[in-house]
């Protein structure tokens, strides 16, 4: 199973830059998305259909234009989750899952901190989401959780290694991901490639992606029972349609 991850800031922009065709070539079983910005009455679904991926799920925020995660799949999933139950967590529509026989695929887009309002929600927000994870992983133990969880693990995951009081690379942050990984769950693109130093998302500002002044956001996280089941996992970081670009991962015998 061929899963992708892509946060496209804004589903329509991103189709008009492109990415149906991108999806019609790269050709995963699923793909999770983040930060769609829509309701999908707001889009043209058969463009997805036409595509290939006759079963989409969408989970949009509460505010308009806003967050919103989204799950294009091929075949039909066993059951969709919306959400997580907790209201503090589901309003801006941050996680959605799909249920298969052999595996669960969840699409998570973890908040960021751009002030000390959105930073305290931030760390509320992990805080029930790894209870939430822990739980979860009781009742679904072969769970891949990808998607933008707005973190930089380690040095090697950040062009610049030295910032300080950045939300994405503070220590508390850092440690979080440390702890959510040790509960259970592979980081697949380091599993895979401990040494390789590549970003997943680039700022707008001071020509970045062109000097690849990056950060590794994005993540296809693997719960431990699927581990011999990784055979495959990459960041597509010649795509273009957004700030961030797509990421990759494929199970075997799934």
């Amino acid at each position: 199973m061929k899963i992708a991850s892509y946060n496209v800031n804004g589903i329509r922009a991103a189709i008009n830059k492109g990415f149906i065709d991108w999806l019609t070539a790269a050709n995963p079983d699923v793909i999770c998305l983040q930060e769609i910005k829509a309701n999908k009455e707001q889009l043209d679904l058969s463009l997805f259909e036409e595509a290939g991926y006759p079963y989409h799920y969408w989970f949009s925020a509460q505010k308009k234009g806003y967050s919103g995660v989204a799950i294009l799949s091929k075949t039909e999933p066993n059951h969709v989750e919306y959400g997580t139950g907790i209201d503090s967590m589901d309003f801006e529509g941050r996680n959605l899952r799909v249920d298969f026989d052999k595996v669960s695929i969840m699409s998570l887009y973890l908040p960021s901190g751009t002030n000390d309002a959105r930073l305290q929600h931030k760390f509320d927000y992990m805080d029930m989401f790894l209870e939430y994870i822990s739980k979860l992983r009781q009742t679904v133990p072969n769970l891949v959780v990808c998607g933008d969880y707005n973190i930089c693990h380690e040095p090697i995951d950040i062009h610049n290694p030295k910032m300080k009081g950045v939300s994405g690379y503070l220590p508390e942050e850092r440690e979080w991901l440390s702890d959510f990984i040790n509960s259970g769950m592979i980081d697949s693109f380091r599993y895979l490639h401990p040494e390789m130093q590549k970003y997943s998302w680039w700022s707008y500002r001071a020509n970045a992606r062109a000097n690849n002044k990056g950060w590794r956001l994005d993540y296809a996280m693997v719960s431990q029972p699927l581990q011999e089941n990784i055979s495959r996992s990459v960041i597509l970081n010649e795509v273009v349609h957004s700030d961030h670009c797509p990421i990759m991962v494929e199970l075997e015998h799934i």
